[in-house]
């Protein structure tokens, strides 16, 4: 297990945050210019400036280390997105609003976007922890961008569950050449559809206007708890 990882355990010392977002970074630079092949663990070792040893008990694998560069991405998208919600009234498009910016964001830095989607689609359970906060961190996006009034339903977190593997899967397409840009924004909207069919008609959610303030962070909170 990485040693940002360890349920229960201490928080990271002030050094230790410095020296895992220097190893981060180095990987988004190695990934960004060169891809998956790229990001070898000795490279980053010697960019990041700490010892070999030192980057494998923060991340046991380059798995490890690209999924963790993914959370960290799509942390700030996160941030962003809170700062500049969609403010459309209509949740399926506020959804499919979002995930076109996520789809943006990747597209940006294609080679960074591969190496981290090839990353999460090759984790296997020794990378459960990363992969989760993952899930956790896109499911947050999603449900903030629907907005709404309390704790999700199983049902809503089933949708959500699907809108995820649709983008997941339009992203690796696209990415790869094998979809169309049309293709990603009906799937996206297909998707944004789905979720606002769990939301009921005259919410909050369904009526962004009326939104009680930090109904979001409520929903947030709830989730993650439950996670």
């Amino acid at each position: 297990m990485s040693e940002e990882a360890k349920p229960g355990g201490p928080p990271l010392t002030a050094r230790q945050e410095e020296r895992r977002r220097r190893i981060l970074e180095a990987a988004v630079r190695l990934a960004s210019d060169g891809g998956f092949d790229a990001v070898q663990m000795r490279e980053v070792a010697e960019r990041s400036g700490v010892a070999l040893g030192t980057l494998y008990r923060y991340f046991p694998s380059k798995i490890h280390l690209l999924v963790a560069t993914l959370r960290g991405e799509l942390g700030r998208l996160h941030e962003t997105l809170r700062e500049r919600p969609p403010e459309d009234p209509d949740p399926a498009a506020r959804v499919t609003g979002t995930l076109l910016r996520a789809f943006g964001a990747m597209r940006r830095e294609p080679r960074l976007a591969d190496a981290m989607m090839r990353a999460l689609t090759f984790a296997d359970r020794s990378v459960t922890n990363e992969v989760d906060a993952v899930s956790r961190l896109t499911t947050a996006i999603i449900l903030d961008a629907v907005g709404l009034d309390g704790p999700p339903t199983a049902e809503q977190l089933s949708a959500v569950r699907v809108v995820q593997y649709t983008w997941h899967a339009t992203v690796v397409g696209r990415l790869s050449g094998r979809v169309s840009e049309d293709r990603v924004r009906t799937d996206l909207e297909t998707a944004g559809r789905l979720i606002a069919r769990t939301v009921p008609a005259g919410s909050r959610a369904d009526n962004r206007a009326g939104r009680a303030p930090g109904a979001e962070d409520g929903a947030r909170r709830r989730l993650q708890r439950r996670a």
